[in-house]
């Protein structure tokens, strides 16, 4: 079982300024068909990421973009190893610029690449990427699926109030080709979204943030000690707390204390 079925070439369309990529492509899915999309926007007016959050991004700086992908016998109820390949394949692509192999044993630490669950991207504490996934069902089958990322590139300002941004520029030290960036994503998605589950599900977890060692996270009782035991296959994150008792946690429900 594969996420996606037969892997077709990506057809990207580069627009100026829109309300957000994915309310895009949710007004163009009609005219789409079976392609496989993406549109890239150099502006974005109504950027969002997870529920209400916003996404902040200056014009023409960053990758702010959506695939739209259409997976093959996917059930609902497995919609989250969606959520697991993009973000691995997000790492993946920016492993490609921060720890080139001409360059693994003389440059230094530029910084820790991981998963926070569910699925942003981080630079050590720091975010650098942002994903908000919207599917479309028939019955209990994922038909039509839309990627919106979010990828902070050659902007070094923030002026949101979101805590901790990073950009590549800033981890680099120098700007990166927006469009090199979005084909290098898109040669390694498909080889992401052709793994087994059980790998896929092993390189999510490998990723993980604060994936060793007790941590503070936070939920509607208050602050706690706990560490990352698992993420269940609906996407649901289990801690273990200092207690020694498993806490299972929807998206929203729980949070890490930067």
């Amino acid at each position: 079982m594969y996420l996606c079925g037969q892997i077709m070439e990506y057809e990207i369309i580069h627009i100026d300024e829109t309300d957000s990529t994915n309310g895009w492509l949710r007004r163009n899915l009609a005219t789409g068909g079976h392609k496989q999309l993406v549109v890239m926007a150099d502006f974005q007016t109504a950027g969002k990421g997870c529920g209400s959050n916003s996404w902040e991004s200056e014009r023409g700086k960053n990758l702010t973009f959506s695939v739209l992908l259409h997976p093959t016998e996917i059930k609902a109820s497995w919609q989250f190893r969606i959520s697991e390949a993009v973000s691995v394949a997000l790492c993946e692509t920016l492993e490609h610029y921060f720890y080139p192999p001409s360059t693994a044993n003389s440059s230094p630490r530029i910084g820790q690449l991981s998963i926070k669950w569910p699925n942003d991207i981080y630079v050590d504490d720091r975010k650098i990427c942002g994903i908000l996934i919207e599917n479309r069902l028939q019955g209990s089958t994922i038909t039509d699926c839309i990627v919106g990322i979010g990828l902070n590139v050659n902007q070094t300002m923030f002026y949101s109030d979101a805590p901790n941004p990073v950009s590549m520029a800033q981890v680099l030290g120098r700007e990166t080709d927006r469009d090199e960036l979005l084909k290098v994503f898109l040669k390694v998605l498909p080889e992401v979204l052709k793994r087994e589950p059980e790998v896929l599900v092993s390189d999510y977890h490998s990723r993980l943030y604060r994936r060793g060692g007790m941590h503070r996270f936070c939920d509607d009782k208050g602050v706690f000690e706990a560490k990352v035991l698992n993420v269940l296959d609906d996407g649901r994150l289990v801690l273990l707390d200092a207690d020694g008792r498993a806490r299972i946690y929807a998206f929203k429900e729980v949070g890490f204390c930067l």
